[in-house]
């Protein structure tokens, strides 16, 4: 169809336009900005627990316990009088700890490693990648739970089992991009130039090789915390008196029926901060994937 066949109620791109449509599909959609202002809402609350809780952390009222919520308890009481919304906002700090310190040990070994593996080659990719494809052989979950029960139960043992479970993955991605970037032009005119391999990895390689390690960390934020949660309502990670999302579930389990709000609270926030972690790892991907770029 030629501009002339074109009705007149039908936009024809201009040149001005193309830069316009280009930039577009980088810009997340409304689903990864709902998560990422959830995520924020999040984040402050759990930073602000001190200033926003309405009572001290372990602060026992047994002639309180189970009260409904209500203004004075905005997410009532737990069994022994403690407050549950404040057991929400400092359990947030716990949950946001373990996810934080776990992705950032997986990512720091796995894209380590993967970046050595996939720029290196040769043997060293091929001990790197069997060692991997070894932990990547078992479930993740089943692998943390193994590890977990060896281990004394505490918020420690959490962030090491999911960790030690959670870097294979960073490996085996970093190391497929690594490879690809350690063939292009730049690369080998660093090599004809003299530059060591090190400072090749660590100018060249590794900062074009983080882009889809950030985009999976977004979206393994929420994995982490479900892991983590399942661990320490199995009694395997955070234990007493420590304000854990998980735990509070594993303890106000035998009450959903009769005193709902005890279980129901620390659920949604595992529910609420999993969901963000997922729409905003999906908008990333989504934003900053070159396949989705029009031409």
């Amino acid at each position: 169809m030629t501009p002339a066949d074109t009705p007149a109620d039908t936009p024809v791109d201009t040149a001005a336009d193309a830069p316009l449509r280009r930039t577009l599909p980088r810009i997340p959609d409304r689903f990864a900005a709902v998560g990422a202002v959830l995520i924020v809402l999040v984040v402050l609350a759990t930073v602000l627990a001190p200033w926003l809780a309405p009572y001290p952390l372990d602060e026992l009222r047994p002639a309180d316990g189970l009260l409904p919520p209500s203004a004075a308890h905005w997410f009532g009481t737990d069994n022994v009088g403690r407050d549950v919304l404040t057991r929400v906002l400092y359990g947030g700090r716990t949950s946001l700890f373990i996810a934080v310190a776990v992705l950032a040990g997986s990512a720091l070994v796995g894209v380590t490693l993967g970046v050595v593996a996939g720029y290196a080659g040769g043997w060293a990719r091929d001990v790197i990648m069997r060692v991997t494809d070894v932990f990547l052989a078992f479930p993740a979950l089943l692998l943390s739970l193994a590890l977990a029960v060896v281990l004394q139960p505490s918020v420690t043992t959490v962030i090491v089992a999911i960790a030690v479970t959670w870097w294979p993955w960073y490996t085996r991605l970093s190391a497929s991009v690594a490879a690809s970037i350690a063939t292009r032009a730049y690369v080998d005119a660093a090599r004809c130039l003299g530059a060591p391999a090190p400072l090749i990895i660590l100018r060249h390689v590794l900062p074009n090789s983080l882009t889809p390690v950030l985009v999976q960390l977004s979206l393994d934020a929420g994995g982490v915390i479900l892991t983590a949660a399942a661990l320490s309502y199995l009694g395997l990670g955070a234990q007493e008196p420590t304000a854990e999302w998980g735990l509070m579930v594993e303890q106000g389990q035998s009450l959903f029926t009769t005193n709902w709000w005890v279980v129901t609270f620390p659920g949604l926030a595992i529910l609420v901060t999993a969901f963000a972690f997922n729409v905003l790892g999906e908008g990333l991907r989504n934003a900053l994937d070159p396949r989705r770029i029009v031409s």
